[in-house]
């Protein structure tokens, strides 16, 4: 089969090219906008998902398709063609990568976008989210390692140094496993975290006796946001590794606890009426359970402990917080004798 004429001239190489290049922008421009206009007109979340994450590379992928096409047909027609379609072909298999990260990327927000992280106790959704995004950067990591790898063994040189290489190994591969055997292990702790989950994202834990919030998980750390808004970064062993509270391991309720340090002449049965009252008047309270007793006696004073259960911890630290100003508040008012004294006896 003869070569087609129109790319038989040699003089017109570049700009043949060129006008591919200039069509495949054509149609790149056409297909984004179609997208953009389906992602105003429709309430679809993929079609939003690609527009804001697949337009870009789209401008890049779909010329170079093109011009790879002609510059392979140059190449095989005219030899003194071949470093250009070597060139072509690098970067083609770059746009590659780069699209397939993207649609993973695109893939995670259809996901994430699915669930329904506004109810009271969003634990499954936490779970899920922390699995996907966990998943997202290990498919990412290996889009990568392939691409590289396709890149390499694209070409006789290279793929035979790499070959050279292999064999070779011996000795340094044991020095490189030994080197890099704390980064697997943070790798396969990562792997079980979020398989396993002793911790998910927005969890409530306290580490290294710091109450806070699990903000990121990654393949080798975890960081913790502190109530105050300081961050401890940690080791993502440490969570297999090391024993830690998890408040929201299994569901997103708690219970919460208030203590006053009261005498013995307060009546603990109005106390207890009371916390009745100022739950069923707070919508933080999600009416499961409730407590008041006297869980300690000292000295001179008891100590009450008013426990409460509500949602979330958010919402448990902002009830915990109503019941003891209410309390405060209502013993001061109705028995301020109740309130600790101190006696000062003279001789």
């Amino acid at each position: 089969m003869d070569f087609p004429e129109f790319l038989n001239y040699r003089q017109y190489p570049w700009l043949i090219i060129l006008l591919t290049g200039i069509i495949g922008l054509i149609i790149s421009a056409v297909l984004i906008n179609l997208i953009k206009i389906t992602a105003a007109r429709k309430q679809w979340q993929a079609v939003r998902a690609i527009r804001e994450n697949l337009t870009s590379v789209l401008y890049f992928f779909i010329p170079m398709i093109l011009i790879t096409t002609i510059v392979k047909s140059y190449s095989l027609a005219y030899k003194e063609y071949e470093w250009l379609f070597a060139i072509s072909k690098t970067l083609m298999i770059a746009l590659t990568t780069w699209l397939m990260v993207r649609i993973v990327v695109v893939i995670e927000k259809i996901l994430i976008d699915k669930l329904d992280f506004d109810t009271p106790d969003n634990n499954q959704a936490r779970r899920m989210f922390t699995k996907i995004k966990f998943v997202k950067r290990m498919v990412i990591i290996m889009i990568i390692t392939i691409g590289v790898s396709i890149l390499l063994l694209s070409f006789e040189s290279v793929r035979s140094y790499g070959v050279g290489i292999l064999t070779s190994a011996g000795i340094a591969s044991v020095i490189i496993g030994f080197a890099a055997q704390k980064s697997l292990a943070n790798l396969m702790a990562g792997i079980q975290i979020a398989f396993t989950q002793p911790i998910k994202i927005d969890d409530v834990v306290i580490v290294e006796g710091e109450w806070g919030r699990i903000e990121e998980i990654n393949l080798t750390y975890v960081v913790v946001n502190i109530w105050d808004l300081r961050r401890i970064v940690l080791p993502i062993t440490y969570f297999i590794e090391t024993p830690f509270q998890n408040w929201t391991r299994n569901e997103s309720a708690l219970i919460g606890s208030a203590f006053f340090h009261l005498n013995y002449h307060t009546p603990v049965d109005r106390l207890r009426e009371k916390l009745k009252e100022i739950l069923d008047q707070t919508p933080l309270w999600d009416g499961k359970s409730w407590a008041l007793q006297v869980t300690d006696t000292q000295e001179q004073l008891m100590v009450v402990r008013a426990l409460m259960s509500a949602r979330n911890s958010s919402e448990t630290f902002d009830l915990r917080c109503i019941v003891r100003e209410k309390m405060i508040e209502f013993i001061a008012q109705e028995y301020p004798e109740a309130l600790p004294t101190t006696r000062i006896e003279g001789k």
